[in-house]
This record gives structure tokens, C-alpha cells and sequence, in this order.
């Protein structure tokens, strides 16, 4: 695989789409390449013995993409390491309904690759992984896609991810200014380590696909 202008530049491509400012936005997203993992409950499990099933999700996703990234090096080819993303929804047409218990939500932890990469590459990188590092539940449930979101509005969510409900409230209340209606998944972008981070330091961008019927 060579290098294409789609892959090295896809993280100038959606440096816009990860700077929203603190007042609702709307935004387009185009058509992109993802790895994604789809699972239940909630992401914290603060206490538990053992990492959520959405900890496990990101414990296999990155040592995909890095394989991925390190693999594809050697032919020229530019893999940008870009962002977590989470899909949240409560129910089969993706909405979700924030009143739900955090056992009954349901999320896809995802990461946007460069058009180059096909799904028989990422099955292949699996595959390494996989060798180096023995099956788990979560590595064997990666998979990627291509996805458009499509029209949306957004929001930069400075502080805890426990006191988003404002700025999410404030979303929501952009959108049915605009005329609109939410459409699909609550959709995070996680753009701080919450490990190395200050909870009041942490940015996400907070964003919700829209419809106009």
C-alpha cells in the first residue's frame, strides 16, 4: 500500500470537527473508515475487580490501530492515531434515554482509520495481535466499517464526563432552536487522557446526529 493524500492528511481533515466551541454548533461528517467494538453497560465500574466491557473494548482497539499503524510505516503509508469515540443509545433505533440504568445502555467504542484501510488489512492485523498477545472477547468483536454520520450539532464539554447533563441539555435545546430533532446515538469524542488528566481539565466533544422530519 502506498501513501494517499486521504491518509496523511485525514487528522487535518477532522481537526475542525474536534474543536467545537463551548456554544452548539452544526457540523456535516463525512463518509469514514472506523474500528469499532459494540458492547453493554456502563463504561466506569468504579470498584470492580475487573476493567468494563468497555475498558476491554479500548484495551483491544489501540493495539490494533498500533499494529495497524506500525505495520503500514514500513510501506510508506501514514496512520494517524486519532481519537476514542463512543456511540451511546438505550434502544433499537439508536436514541438514548439518559434516565436508563447504566446496565441497560448500550455503546460502540470506535477510532477513525485512513480510507487505505480495508477490512481484509484489519482482519489480518487481528490476526497478529492475536499472535502476540493470545484471544480475548474484546479483539475478537473488532471489526471496521465505513460510516457517514451526516448532519449533526456539537458541543465542547470542558470538566468531569459525570456533570456533562448541562452542556447536553444545552445541546438539545440548540438543536430544537434550529427546527431540528435528534437522530441516532448521543456520540462522545474523548479528547483528554482522564488518567493523566484533572476531571475539570478533561474536553469532550459532545455531538448528536440531527433530522429535520
Amino acid at each position: 500500500m502506498t501513501t494517499t493524500p486521504s491518509a496523511a492528511d485525514l487528522r487535518g481533515r477532522l481537526a475542525p470537527l474536534y474543536a467545537p466551541p463551548r456554544e452548539p454548533v452544526l457540523v456535516d461528517i463525512p463518509e469514514l473508515g472506523w474500528l469499532m467494538v459494540d458492547g453493554t453497560g456502563s463504561p466506569a465500574g468504579e470498584g470492580a475487580a475487573e476493567p468494563t466491557g468497555f475498558q476491554q473494548a479500548i484495551g483491544a482497539l489501540y493495539p490494533v490501530l498500533y499494529t495497524l499503524k506500525f505495520r503500514l510505516k514500513r510501506t510508506g503509508t501514514v496512520v494517524p492515531v486519532l481519537p476514542l469515540e463512543a456511540l451511546w443509545f438505550t434502544a433499537d433505533d439508536g436514541s438514548f434515554d439518559v434516565s436508563a440504568p447504566a446496565a441497560a445502555w448500550r455503546w460502540r467504542a470506535l477510532i477513525a482509520v485512513p480510507d487505505g484501510i480495508t477490512l481484509g488489512l484489519v482482519e489480518e492485523t487481528v490476526s497478529e495481535v492475536r499472535r502476540k498477545r493470545g484471544s480475548f472477547p474484546a479483539l475478537e468483536s473488532v471489526r471496521w466499517e465505513r460510516w457517514r454520520e451526516g448532519r449533526a450539532a456539537q458541543v465542547m464539554h470542558v470538566g468531569p464526563y459525570r456533570e456533562e447533563a448541562p452542556t447536553i441539555q444545552r445541546l438539545h435545546a440548540f438543536i430544537a432552536a434550529q427546527g431540528l430533532r435528534p437522530r441516532g446515538a448521543h456520540h462522545e469524542i474523548y479528547l483528554g487522557d482522564p488518567r493523566r488528566s484533572a476531571p475539570e481539565r478533561l474536553r469532550t466533544v459532545l455531538r448528536q446526529p440531527v433530522s429535520e422530519d
